[in-house]
């Protein structure tokens, strides 16, 4: 499978592989410096998504913010905690 290059913002670099947008980058800060993948899960409203997972106990670290300007569409993210701590993440492409 082959999995192009999309884009780079900074030290951050976007394939994609069929369905899944992997990013590549460098530990942001000490506590993330450890064997982890960052998971990012697309949805379409990404503030109503967060509310529904937030209700249901999930620990977000921030609220939907602006990641990138892009030439057709806007990506948002926001960041929760798994049960073992890890990072991830929810991504909407606001057209």
């Amino acid at each position: 499978m082959e999995c192009p290059f999309l884009f780079e913002a900074g030290p951050l670099a976007f394939l994609v592989c069929g369905d899944v947008r992997i990013m590549l980058s460098p530990p942001e800060s000490p506590e993330l410096d450890h064997p982890s993948s960052v998971l990012y899960f697309r949805v379409d409203d990404i503030h109503a998504a967060r509310a529904e997972l937030a209700e249901r106990g999930v620990p977000f670290d921030d609220e939907p913010h602006l990641i990138a300007r892009m030439p057709d569409h806007e990506l948002w993210m926001t960041f929760f905690r798994d049960p073992d701590g890890n990072l991830h993440g929810l991504m909407s492409e606001v057209r």
